[in-house]
């Protein structure tokens, strides 16, 4: 290449460079139109979510006041989906299969869960108190919005903390006014890809004589596309301080690993329908 063709080439590159410089950055959205929006996406994909089953391992170590392990549980559990509610079936106990008195006990919880499932409209809780993300952000004063690379995948990240003002009903809207967190948003699929969350005072159930949980305690939580864009969630991790019914305090930490996804088998659609046997794929 002769000198004036390779100036020439140097000159193209410096002005392209110039220009992808001079581009203005991509507004960021509002934050609560955001949530609205990921809630709605999520609605959307409740139906396909029916059609996946995946595995999630817990443990749950006992911590003493120094951080050692005291004791440690794990359970297996086979996960899936009836009417947009999670239903998750225990298999193994510390490494071990349930026994028949243990299957036939957690056959009958789970038969209960899916009849109870069909009936419950999607929006609401099977068990205790839920509360959506959205209705959490209400209660709460945003802050620092900003675009990131996370995991490969441009994502939108706020701050977020509770306002002890906030008007607030229930156990759980309660609750979110003793935290503070941060949340990653995947800015294409408008799916919570990680959020972490901190109990910057303690939260009292009951005014202390039930529970109480520590100031300090924190919790995460995972998803990622499985599918095209579709997301399950693939982990959780907490670590809790907790005092019950006014007694010593408790310190646990929590990991959840979901994994194995794949379409629905035979036995997931055995389990739907009350009866839980029988291994084959469905086809």
């Amino acid at each position: 290449m002769d000198r004036l063709k390779l100036q020439g080439l140097f000159l193209t590159c410096g002005l392209l460079i110039a220009a992808m410089r001079g581009q203005t950055p991509k507004p960021l959205p509002d934050v609560r139109k955001l949530m609205d929006e990921v809630r709605e996406h999520q609605r959307q994909l409740d139906k396909v979510r029916e059609n996946y089953t995946f595995t999630s391992f817990n443990k749950n170590e006992e911590l003493d006041a120094h951080g050692a392990v005291k004791k440690t549980e794990t359970n297996e559990l086979e996960c899936f989906f009836v009417n947009s509610h999670q239903i998750c079936r225990a298999v193994q106990k510390d490494g071990k299969p349930l026994d028949d008195k243990e299957e036939k006990k957690e056959t009958e919880r789970v038969t209960k869960l899916v009849e109870k499932a069909g009936k419950t409209p999607p929006e609401q809780p099977l068990e205790g108190q839920s509360v959506s993300i959205s209705r959490v952000l209400s209660l709460m004063d945003v802050s620092s919005p900003r675009r990131v690379e996370f995991r490969g995948r441009a994502t939108i990240v706020f701050d977020f903390i509770g306002r002890k003002d906030a008007k607030a009903s229930g156990m759980a809207e309660n609750a979110s006014k003793k935290l503070k967190g941060t949340i990653w948003i995947d800015e294409a699929d408008r799916e919570i890809s990680h959020l972490e969350v901190l109990f910057m005072d303690d939260y009292k159930i009951a005014g202390g004589l039930l529970a109480t949980i520590d100031k300090g305690s924190t919790f995460k939580f995972d998803q990622a596309p499985i599918e095209g864009d579709l997301w399950l969630p693939t982990g959780v991790e907490a670590d809790v301080k907790a005092r019950v019914l006014m007694f010593k305090g408790e310190r646990d930490h929590f990991e959840e690993t979901d994994t194995k996804f794949q379409r629905f088998n035979v036995q997931t659609v055995q389990q739907k329908s009350v009866a839980v046997e029988g291994t084959a794929a469905k086809p």
